[in-house]
């Protein structure tokens, strides 16, 4: 009997993508055969990268990674991640304030859809601090972000900030 592939739907903005980004897919490669980075169109969030920009950037990142597919999405997490034909949904704690959040999260996906699973990696402690909002305030300010992102994220950033 052949095993089916286990597959994770990791959704998010990844306005822009960062190392704590990547650091997740790639430990969740460790763990499924694939990983789905799935964005949201989420019209409630101010993007600074329209929804084809953090694509092409998510996927120029993961270019040396057959396992990794990276989609968008609208309307309902669970039907996405059905879609893809995900049985987990992967997603990561920085700390306290993020395990409330994504256990209300958690919660609600499971009574909507019992058969999706969630499940939390604990970001690394190097990692821990970094949030998509806190790069692109720190760029926005002139700050170096070079250590916090990939570099064609670091590329396109500063390229949308005129500082190429």
């Amino acid at each position: 009997m052949t095993r089916r592939p286990t597959i994770a739907f990791y959704p998010g903005s990844f306005d822009p993508l960062t190392i704590g980004h990547v650091n997740l897919v790639e430990r969740g490669l460790r763990v499924f055969d694939r990983v789905v980075v799935a964005m949201a169109h989420n019209v409630n969030k101010k993007a600074m990268f329209m929804l084809d920009e953090r694509r092409a950037m998510i996927e120029e990142v993961f270019a040396g990674e057959p396992r990794v597919k990276v989609v968008t999405f609208e309307g309902l997490m669970i039907e996405a991640a059905k879609a893809q034909g995900a049985t987990t949904v992967l997603r990561g704690l920085r700390g306290v304030a993020d395990f409330e959040y994504e256990f209300q999260l958690a919660t609600m996906n499971n009574l909507l859809s019992p058969q999706l699973e969630t499940v939390f990696l604990m970001t690394e402690k190097s990692h821990f601090f970094v949030s998509s909002n806190l790069v692109r305030e720190v760029a926005s300010l002139g700050g170096d972000v070079s250590p916090l992102v990939p570099a064609p994220v670091l590329q396109a950033l500063l390229a949308k900030l005129g500082r190429t």
